[in-house]
């Protein structure tokens, strides 16, 4: 999910092959509510912006795990092995 808008999603899912629907959060109320619209500071000039995150979300709907500053490069292999134990239930964690 992000701000970005659903044009720029469809492309963004066309480039990566990816299978999952993208969620389009352009009022910022899904960032809000989950805390991770902040105000940023890039060479000195603040503004507000989207603190990388990943929330896995269990099937009874509650978040089950939450990755902070989130850094994409082998950020793939952490999701996996957390949807796993997620999978697993109460004796795999």
């Amino acid at each position: 999910m992000s701000p970005d808008s659903e044009e720029s999603h469809r492309k963004f899912k066309a480039k990566y092959g990816l299978p999952m629907t993208l969620l389009v959060d352009t009022d910022h109320a899904i960032a809000q509510a989950y805390g991770v619209w902040v105000e940023k500071n890039t060479f000195g000039v603040k503004r507000k912006g989207i603190a990388r995150t990943t929330f896995i979300i269990d099937p009874e709907g509650k978040v089950a795990e939450v990755f902070e500053k989130v850094d994409p490069s082998g950020h793939g292999d952490a999701v996996a092995s957390a949807l796993e134990r997620l999978r697993s239930g109460p004796a795999g964690r």
